[in-house]
């Protein structure tokens, strides 16, 4: 491959998983607004793992996979996407989706929390800082008594934080864990398991299930979007950026996605956007900026 066409790759892919992710708030917002979450995320889920199968099929990858492999696959499906993704979109429905973005990039604090406690890694002292500025930046994003308009968007703001160190538990374990080797495959599995879930989870709830000809145009994008761009584009992206460029650029995407989220939110969705909020933005983001940059630790997105 030449230059030019590695670098075009490498430029197109950092959009994916800047602008593609950081849409995704959005998109589950709409959604959420005439559909219930979880069922919602069993569609987006169950659709995306059976496209990837389809196109592994076509490319000619395996699909074999060992039962220890099946059970880490379930795993990381439960972890990032039927608590991390789908109880955040139900969480979705009682906070904006800029705000919901902003706690989301507090991930690398806690990956970097759990391997201190896991693995007993050190800690460096630029990271602490990051952990400070992190933890001031919340404190101001969540204390505004603007958002707390009831007892729901309390619960909202909470799930949301159980949602992100389930993802960040989940990014430990997959590190670690015995995975199909193609990283598509593995992906594919793991949206494949969640969907099933996510399908028994919505019926638990006793949820409404619409059928797509009855949903509205807003909410048919959304999740035609949400499928194809928000899953397989981004994610193949995302692979892809793993292996050509170093993973402390591609984290960066955890300090781009909220940006991106806020605009989308604020433009589109006409969601506010205070003063305290912005400070508290700067300052959350550069926390997450400290540690990313001192410590290269391989984030697992999934389920945005």
């Amino acid at each position: 491959m030449n230059i030019s066409r590695k670098t075009t790759l490498i430029i197109l892919s950092f959009f994916a998983i800047y602008v593609i992710w950081g849409s995704t708030y959005l998109l589950n917002k709409i959604a959420v607004t005439e559909l219930p979450p979880f069922f919602v995320s069993s569609i987006r889920f169950t659709s995306a793992g059976l496209l990837i199968f389809v196109i592994a099929k076509f490319l000619k990858l395996s699909l074999k996979i060992t039962r220890k492999q099946f059970i880490n696959c379930a795993i990381a499906g439960f972890l990032f996407l039927v608590y991390g993704n789908g109880v955040f979109i139900w969480a979705l429905r009682y906070v904006d989706s800029g705000f919901a973005a902003l706690e989301a990039s507090t991930q690398p604090l806690f990956v970097l929390l759990l391997m201190r406690l896991i693995d007993g890694k050190k800690i460096q002292s630029k990271s602490v800082i990051g952990i400070i500025l992190g933890i001031i930046g919340m404190y101001l994003l969540v204390s505004q008594k603007s958002l707390i308009t009831n007892e729901e968007s309390l619960l909202g703001m909470f799930m949301i934080l159980t949602c992100v160190l389930s993802w960040s538990y989940a990014s430990v374990f997959v590190s670690k864990a015995d995975l199909p080797s193609n990283f598509f495959v593995s992906t594919g599995y793991q949206m494949l398991i969640a969907g099933f879930l996510l399908v028994l989870t919505s019926l638990f709830f006793n949820e409404t299930w619409v059928s797509p000809v009855n949903w509205s145009s807003p909410v048919q994008w959304s999740l035609i979007l949400l499928i194809v761009f928000g899953g397989i584009v981004a994610f193949t992206a995302f692979n892809y950026l793993l292996k050509n460029v170093s993973t402390e650029k591609v984290s960066t995407s955890a300090y781009v996605n909220p940006v991106i989220a806020i605009v989308l939110g604020w433009y589109i969705l006409d969601e506010s956007l205070s003063i305290q909020t912005i400070i508290a933005a700067v300052i959350l983001l550069t926390g997450v900026y400290f540690i990313t940059s001192k410590r290269k630790i391989k984030l697992r997105f999934i389920g945005r």
